[in-house]
């Protein structure tokens, strides 16, 4: 049977983000036992709706990279490009880039101007 259009993407939709309010409540009462404090609901929810957004705005620059590019598919040089600013996950991502591509072969990689 083929999916509907509109209902199950909102289906959808909720159900990630059910998942993820389900993932960071348990981080955060993971972290509130180890410090002793104490969140509230209202707290996992407002962290819940700050990481959502964040993962939405994340996913629209990640597809205009990708489209600006030429491409209809995000790859690793744009979530590089993304991270170019937080020094320390580049350098996290980079590492971990060129460690998989020495394993698979260069093949995935992009070719750059020197």
């Amino acid at each position: 049977m083929a999916p509907r259009a509109g209902t199950d993407d909102v289906s959808d939709k909720e159900r990630l983000k059910s998942a993820l309010w389900y993932a960071i409540g348990k981080m955060v009462d993971h972290e509130a036992l180890i410090s002793g404090h104490n969140a509230t609901p209202q707290f996992i929810g407002a962290l819940t709706e700050m990481v959502w957004t964040h993962i939405e705005n994340t996913s629209l620059d990640l597809e205009n990279f990708a489209k600006h590019a030429g491409r209809s598919m995000v790859n690793t040089d744009d979530v590089l490009l993304l991270a170019r600013r937080n020094e320390g996950l580049d350098a996290l991502l980079r590492s971990f880039v060129d460690h998989i591509r020495a394993e698979h072969g260069s093949g995935g990689g992009s070719k750059r101007k020197s």
